[in-house]
């Protein structure tokens, strides 16, 4: 989220307009920054200094509109995520200003299989999710899949949901051959021709990491790459990595698996352009962008059949898509295109060609569609707009 968040503003600035991101304060130390020329940071002060888990958040909501409250005027406010629908709605209608909601995620009850979305850490995130659909004045939807949980799930009209698909940097993310310099060794130890394999993300269950470990254990071992888990696991699952090392010492990988921890994106850039595979086995995603950056970096992705995943990855042109959570399964996908160069290089010339149409000024694009349909003729020739995380 934080990345579309990001890009997505950079390239409306780029366009012309101005925006501002505003995000809770969790260190003393954040203070209001100038990402880029017409982005502005700002960090408002609701509850504690310092990271919370998430399912805190909802305690802060008042004090977040509060603060928010104080600023502006604004053209359209866009929230992402429901924590922030629920602070500025409120405060929307009462300015008679434009509300968008992206959700990036969306709630599933604990009753249903973990494959129907994240579970409510909070008690009022599924009701807020349902209102926040059907109350807000316009919707942004990564993905069809997105658009149809939306629509299923929250009750949200289909005449104010519109697919804004994310966006790539594609000098950033792009193939070993382009870079200037080798990538940098994240598997530390001896390299062979195995090479590694990449799964990266939030490192929580939703993400499926223990799926990941199970298959490339299952791939046999004269081809079997290292597996570099990238991410940070969130206050909410502490002891998750504990759990994942000890799930690869009992298939005897443990020295295979290298946790590198959270990534700048010009180090994950170079993780993932010297990578063999990437690998996206979450149970759950509204799209699944480090799926869109590993095509831009030309590594073919096996990716689980889930929401955003099939549109992201294209099963059998830019990847291959697993319709099973059987390790045997995605093992076999996965020693298909280790055992097979001309397979994999197919996968990666048309993975690099489908994320060069893909990037965030067209994404940006989108984005000013919707907004231009709801704001006042004129309006945005006065005030900035504002995409909120």
């Amino acid at each position: 989220m934080n990345v579309v968040v990001r890009h997505q503003a950079e390239a409306l600035a780029a366009a012309g307009h101005h925006v501002e991101i505003l995000t809770r304060r969790s260190s003393p130390l954040s203070e209001t920054e100038q990402l880029s020329p017409g982005v502005t940071l700002r960090f408002l002060d609701a509850g504690p200094a310092r990271p919370v888990p998430k399912g805190d958040h909802e305690n802060f909501i008042d004090a977040f509109r509060l603060q928010m409250d104080a600023l502006g005027p604004y053209d359209v406010i866009h929230s992402h995520h429901w924590f922030s629908g629920m602070a500025a709605l409120p405060l929307a209608r009462r300015r008679g200003v434009p509300h968008v909601q992206s959700f990036h995620s969306i709630a599933a009850d604990p009753s249903t299989p973990l494959s129907a979305g994240e579970r409510p850490e909070s008690p009022g995130r599924m009701a807020g999710e349902e209102w926040l659909a059907q109350e807000s004045d316009a919707l942004v939807a990564i993905s069809e899949a997105e658009a149809h949980t939306i629509v299923q799930r929250l009750g949200g009209s289909p005449e104010r949901i519109t697919i804004v698909l994310p966006g790539v940097d594609g000098i950033l993310f792009r193939p070993t051959d382009l870079l200037p310099a080798e990538p940098r060794d994240y598997a530390a130890g001896p390299r062979d021709i195995r090479g590694y394999a990449v799964v990266a993300g939030r490192l929580q269950p939703l993400k499926g990491l223990d799926l990941a470990i199970e298959a490339i254990a299952a791939v046999p071992e004269a081809i079997r790459p290292e597996l570099v888990i990238a991410g940070d696991a969130s206050a909410d699952y502490d002891g998750y990595i504990d759990e994942l090392r000890a799930l690869a010492a009992r298939h005897g990988i443990e020295r295979s698996v290298r946790f590198v921890g959270p990534q700048s994106r010009v180090d994950l850039a170079l993780l993932l352009s010297g990578a063999r595979i990437v690998l996206v086995p979450s149970h759950s995603e509204t799209y699944g962008l480090v799926a869109l950056e590993a095509a831009a970096s030309g590594v073919p992705v096996v990716a689980a059949a889930a929401g955003g995943l099939r549109e992201a990855v294209l099963d059998g042109d830019t990847g291959v898509v697993v319709d099973s959570r059987d390790p045997q399964v995605w093992a076999g996908a996965l020693t298909q295109i280790l055992s097979n160069p001309a397979f994999a290089r197919r996968l990666s010339l048309a993975a690099r060609e489908r994320a060069e149409h893909l990037d965030w000024p067209r994404s940006a694009d989108g984005l000013v569609t919707v907004y231009r349909s709801l704001v006042r003729p004129g309006a945005g020739d006065r005030s900035p707009s504002l995409l909120r995380a």
